[in-house]
């Protein structure tokens, strides 16, 4: 059984509690984070007004006060997405009435553009906070929130269901209740993949960052402080070079939050492998090297595991509960069955106010156009998967297996994911508009830039937990070449893969709105498709239209998971028993 909740050495007896020389070391960078912290906090909340301008400067000095401003929001996001995830996966896992409402949901959700939760959510945050620059802060973090809860809400619900089936008598033998069982088992089983999927859902906050800090609302632009805006005033200006010093800024970003934040976490979370593997001792991190030579950093740690630990014991089980069989958390095949009649109804009524808002406010014909225009984003959406299934599955499984390559590959393959693809927009335009080459063709592959990364970093987090006796046997079976992709690596991280290539589906319906519309200063690329779509209309204000083209993605995305996805997803998991 895992101990997520482990007071290391706190049971060893007294110790110096003087500082050593780790303690001085690791102090200033402790100071520092919290100060800046603190800086960024209080900017974020000062007075403002609706149409008071938020001047921009694209002089590279105010960089660093943008990116911290960026990784404030960022964090906070990412925070909210991990208590989000949590609550998401242990209900949709243990209850399986409420699987088929919030699966379906989660589709849905996955699928709503940036956009569109922008233009909802925009008003209510700066009504909440009037005359104050936090409610336009907290609807970027809610956008950058949207573009990140998805993809980690899915992988937790995904190892939730996969957990090996000794221990789960394990977990009963022990008589774990199930707040004791989320702790002890099933969170620390999916912590490994979670944090490979917090870092791609980190990189996926940059990717939209741009329409997260540069809103339109009331007839009003507002760029809030930050690299999204910096780069948003670049594309504006055409200037080139404040898009390469952009660049740079990210890089710098990332470098620091991954040495500093993920890289300790992944070496940390070593410990929680089901199985021992290759992987077990390499991943390490200097920050957290010093950390546990640090005896302020180890005391306070002890302290923060032992009053947690604590708190695994609030719900546990009473004696005669524990005692007794378990009780089935699946309700009975008539409630099912009236459940689903209901679901079906609901889906009917639904239906029938889509068509009646179609046909009083478009048109079919419009409908029937937008339809076509989600074919072809269709279309493209399979074709770019499979293409980036066939080029990254060998590579990660490749890197998964090689820990020493890992490590090297990971920084490089966040800086790749969080690449923003506006930043590619000025060659992109270039090469199209000199070579005379055709939009609809050519700006597709923008598509999947950003999002490809979903089936990289989960194929190398589940080829990474492959155990060595598995390994073993099939040296010692001789299997070679295909077939042993066939017997041994394919099927182990296939799981791992349809969870990125669901997440991977659906950001790239999200990224079709910014890659089938390219704009650089005045020059404006447009392909045929239901993102361009959609961009348009939102440039062109029309409300109708826009609920329009988000309403077909949603069904266009719930269909394609319905009935190829999710039939993948349960192969998967059978698999996985």
């Amino acid at each position: 059984m895992f101990e997520l909740f482990h007071p290391g050495r706190a049971d060893r007896g007294p110790r110096t509690s003087g500082p050593n020389r780790w303690d001085w070391i690791l102090l200033p960078l402790v100071l520092a984070v919290f100060a800046l912290a603190a800086f960024g906090a209080m900017q974020m909340s000062r007075p403002f007004v609706v149409g008071q301008p938020t001047p921009i400067s694209l002089d590279p000095s105010y960089l660093p006060y943008y990116l911290l401003r960026t990784m404030l929001r960022m964090f906070t996001a990412l925070a909210c997405s991990l208590l989000f995830s949590f609550a998401f996966a242990a209900i949709a896992s243990k209850y399986r009435a409420a699987e088929k409402i919030m699966i379906p949901m989660l589709d849905v959700l996955q699928s709503v553009p940036i956009l569109g939760f922008q233009a909802i959510a925009i008003a209510p945050f700066i009504a909440l906070f009037p005359g104050n620059l936090l409610g336009v802060e907290c609807a970027a973090i809610f956008a950058i929130f949207t573009s990140q809860a998805w993809n980690m809400a899915f992988s937790l619900y995904q190892s939730m269901r996969t957990v090996p089936p000794e221990l789960s008598e394990a977990s009963r033998v022990f008589c774990l209740s199930g707040w004791q069982r989320f702790w002890r088992l099933e969170l620390p089983f999916a912590m490994p993949g979670l944090l490979w999927n917090m870092m791609m859902s980190m990189s996926g906050g940059w990717f939209f960052l741009v329409a997260a800090e540069a809103i339109s609302v009331a007839g009003q632009d507002i760029k809030l402080p930050g690299i999204g805006a910096y780069i948003a005033l670049a594309i504006e200006a055409e200037n080139g070079r404040a898009i390469a010093w952009a660049i740079c800024a990210m890089l710098a970003g990332i470098i620091m939050y991954d040495q500093l934040f993920f890289r300790p976490l992944l070496a940390w979370a070593d410990k929680f492998r089901f199985e021992e593997s290759q992987g077990d001792t390499a991943q390490n991190s200097w920050l957290l090297d010093w950390g546990r030579r640090s005896r302020w950093i180890r005391a306070l740690t002890d302290r923060f595991w032992l009053k947690m630990s604590g708190a695994l014991s609030w719900f546990s089980l009473r004696p005669d509960r524990a005692a007794a069989k378990p009780r089935t958390l699946v309700f009975g095949a008539s409630l099912e069955r009236a459940f689903d009649v209901l679901m079906s109804v609901l889906a009917l009524f639904v239906a029938w106010r889509l068509f009646a808002f179609i046909h009083s406010t478009v048109g079919l014909s419009e409908a029937m156009h937008v339809v076509g225009l989600g074919l072809i984003t269709l279309l493209r959406v399979l074709l770019l998967i499979a293409l980036a299934s066939l080029v990254w599955v060998p590579i990660a499984v490749w890197i998964g297996l090689r820990p020493q390559y890992s490590q090297r590959v990971q920084a490089v393959a966040q800086f790749l994911a969080a690449f923003p693809v506006n930043l590619m927009f000025p060659l992109v335009v270039y090469l199209l508009v000199t070579l005379k080459l055709s939009a609809n063709i050519w700006l597709s592959p923008l598509m999947v830039f950003g999002t490809q990364w979903y089936i990289l970093f989960n194929v190398v987090a589940g080829a990474s937990t492959i155990p060595n006796e598995l390994r073993l046997a099939a040296d010692n079976l001789g299997l070679k070449g295909w077939l042993k992709w066939k017997r041994v690596y394919l099927p182990a991280v296939f799981p791992a893969y349809i969870t990125g290539a669901i997440t991977a589906s659906g950001g790239s319906w999200n990224a079709s709105i910014v890659a089938e519309y390219v704009t650089w200063g005045k020059t404006t690329l447009v392909a045929n498709g239901l993102g361009s779509y959609i961009k348009q209309m939102t440039d062109a204000g029309d409300f109708h239209r826009i609920a329009l083209g988000i309403g077909v993605m949603c069904v266009f995305v719930m269909l394609l998971n319905r009935f190829f996805w999710r039939k993948l997803y349960l192969l998967a998991e059978d698999r996985s028993l």
